[in-house]
């Protein structure tokens, strides 16, 4: 883990185990999508990231499944800051939104591809193994979008 990494912080908490499930999730229904070209399993992927990016993650699909499936396997919460997980989240609607989009209008085609398989990378990274991508990223994005704001409000 890169000790120079920052994430956005929260007054909220999150269990990262139900993060990381919803992970494994989304990974899996990023191939069922590659598979059969549903285009209602992208959509379903889309509406679920816009639900937690909005946090309103009691309302999610994944969450209520990843949740019950760890309290039924009695795991322990294990509770982290939401920040994070609230950018992947938001990052998850831009990639959900781009897939839906590029496969859309134009079938298959590389854009798509390309999308769907960083966005399946990330998931996969986050549900096995529990790296956030999102976090790895954020300081790149705080510098492009909020640091030169603030800069220049000064």
């Amino acid at each position: 883990m890169n000790s120079n990494a920052f994430c956005p912080i929260s007054d909220k908490k999150i269990n990262e185990r139900v993060a990381r499930l919803n992970g494994v999730f989304t990974f899996l229904l990023l191939i069922a999508y590659a598979i059969t070209s549903n285009i209602f399993i992208i959509s379903f992927l889309l509406i679920d990231f816009l639900l937690r990016s909005a946090e309103l993650f009691r309302y999610s699909l994944l969450a209520i499944l990843s949740r019950n499936i760890l309290k039924l396997s009695n795991i322990k919460p294990k509770l982290v800051n939401a920040g994070p997980k609230i950018f992947a989240a938001r990052i998850g609607v831009v990639f959900s939104f781009g897939v839906l989009l590029s496969t859309a209008f134009g079938g298959w085609n590389l854009v798509g591809i390309s999308l769907i398989s960083i966005f399946g990378t990330c998931a996969f990274l986050e549900g096995f193994f529990g790296i956030c991508v999102a976090c790895q990223i954020y300081p790149f994005v705080y510098k492009l979008f909020y640091h030169s704001r603030l800069v220049s409000e000064k």
